[in-house]
Formats: structure tokens, C-alpha cells, sequence
């Protein structure tokens, strides 16, 4: 049987540190202070196999594990994750994570194939299926109604907790069936805000097709790739999606929107009707 996740050792260090001295170009004199952004390393291990290490905003450090091993691949539920346990080290934390055998044996063999690729770190035949992975399409869902979209920028600032003490910071959030922000996590990196995200989805056992994410960042490829691992139908972006982006949010039935700050939504996907 699946065991619960361990609590942390200690509540990790704050998201937002203490406030920075800096003074004006031209203005020396005129020194001000700010808060500023927290940013620590975590090092994920599975079933004591150390695999990567993330700069990560410290803060909802569970969802963004559970997240990053969803959409990496690593497993097919977050059922698999038998146990996670937070270890603060001297100058970085450690996420141990237990996973189901048969995730840890397919975690294995990815990483002996990878082995035995090119050493620039992303060349070689696996590795460039791990960067352009081949997912199942999605079951396409309904668009959102405009009106959950209506204010939607101003809704997000109101969110972002973190960002608003100290910037820096990219959101993803979670708009539910009726239009209302269920959850919404901060980071430094957009990836990470976004498996944050996918990750609290998982725990709280929110279905992610009943609703969409929005994501405050450029809506890359890669950003694609975890929202289909995620089942969520709908990805709603503030800054335009690349090309790539939109042939594969086509190609996997991914809703796709771009929210522009002084015009109406874009929907590039699915491909709009000619009148």
C-alpha cells in the first residue's frame, strides 16, 4: 500500500527573503530597499538514486516533486509515490522520494540509454525523444466560456502573493468549472510554477479536465508537454505561444489561448472555422 508523504524536517526558508539595499543610476545618493526573491537548489533522489537538481522558489516544495515527476515521465500517477520526505542539507535541501518498482526499474533504463548518448547533454536518439516526446492526444474538452476569462489578468495579480512583495516570480494557476482561481503557485522558473501546479492538482485529486491552467509566461513547447501529461484540456497563456507550440496543442487536441493585455482571447487551438 502506498505510504503518506513524511513531513519535512522544517518549514523550508522563506520565498521571499529579506529586503536588499540598492541605489538609483545617477542618484548614488538616494538608496532605497527592497525584498527580493528566495531561491534555494533541491535535490531530487528516487528510491536513493540521485537524478536531478533544481533551482527552485522555495515554497510548496511537495507539489512542485510531485509535479516534476509526473511530467517527467517518471511516473503515470501520482499514486506511485509511495513516500517524499524533505531533508534540509547545508546549502540546499533533498527531496528522497519511494516510487513504485515499475516506475524505478523504467527510471533506470532511460538513464542507461542516455548513458551511452553524445555527452552535450541533449543529443543522441533518447535524449531527443525526451525533448520531443510522443504523447497520446488528449479527449478534447469544451472551450471556456469568455466570461471566465472577462478580468482574468487583474484576478491573477490579485493571486500572486510572492510576486507582488518581490517580482521575479512566474505563476501558474488553475480557473475552475465556474470560473473561479482554485489554486495558484509561484516560482522563479516557469516550469516550475507550472508543476507546482500540476502537482497540487494531483494531491488535492482536483480534475484538471474540469477547468484550465494559466500560465503568466511565454507558452513554450515544454510547457505544452507537462499540460498534456497532466490531462488538463485547456492552457490559457499571457505572452503568445510559439509555432511549435500551436502545431502541437493541435496535434494533441490541447485547447490553446493566448490573453492579451488590451485585446479579446486568441484561440489557436483547435484550428478556427473560416466563417
Amino acid at each position: 500500500m502506498p505510504h503518506h508523504a513524511s513531513p519535512p524536517a522544517k518549514e523550508p526558508p522563506p520565498a521571499v527573503t529579506g529586503v536588499y539595499r540598492y541605489a538609483e543610476i545617477g542618484l548614488p545618493a538616494q538608496v532605497s530597499e527592497v525584498p527580493l526573491a528566495a531561491e534555494c537548489a533541491l535535490a531530487i533522489s528516487y528510491n536513493g538514486l540521485s537524478h536531478a537538481v533544481m533551482m527552485v522558489t522555495p515554497e510548496g516544495l511537495e507539489d512542485f516533486v510531485h509535479g516534476f515527476t509526473l511530467t517527467a515521465g517518471i511516473i503515470d500517477s501520482a499514486d506511485e509515490i509511495y513516500d517524499l520526505r524533505l531533508v534540509e542539507g547545508a546549502e540546499a535541501w533533498r527531496a528522497e522520494v519511494e516510487i513504485a518498482s515499475r516506475a524505478f526499474w523504467q527510471l533506470k533504463r532511460q538513464r542507461r540509454q542516455l548513458a551511452g548518448s553524445s555527452g552535450c547533454g541533449v543529443c543522441g536518439v533518447e535524449a531527443l525523444e525526451q525533448a520531443l516526446p510522443q504523447l497520446p492526444a488528449l479527449e478534447p474538452v469544451p472551450l471556456p466560456p469568455a466570461g471566465h476569462l472577462e478580468d482574468l489578468r487583474k484576478r491573477i495579480a490579485a493571486e500572486q502573493r510572492l510576486a507582488r512583495q518581490s517580482g521575479a516570480l512566474h505563476a501558474a494557476l488553475f480557473v475552475d468549472g465556474d470560473g473561479e482561481i482554485r489554486l495558484c503557485r509561484e516560482d522563479i522558473g516557469r516550469h516550475n510554477a507550472l508543476d507546482k501546479l500540476i502537482g497540487a492538482l494531483a494531491r488535492e485529486r482536483l480534475e484538471p479536465g474540469r477547468g484550465f491552467a494559466v500560465v503568466t509566461s511565454r507558452c513554450g513547447v515544454e510547457l505544452l508537454h507537462k499540460a498534456v501529461r497532466a490531462g488538463i484540456g485547456t492552457l490559457v497563456g499571457l505572452s503568445a505561444p510559439t509555432a511549435l507550440t500551436v502545431d502541437w496543442a493541435r496535434r494533441h487536441r490541447l485547447n490553446l489561448i493566448h490573453l492579451p493585455h488590451h485585446s479579446a482571447a486568441r484561440v489557436y487551438s483547435p484550428v478556427p472555422r473560416a466563417p
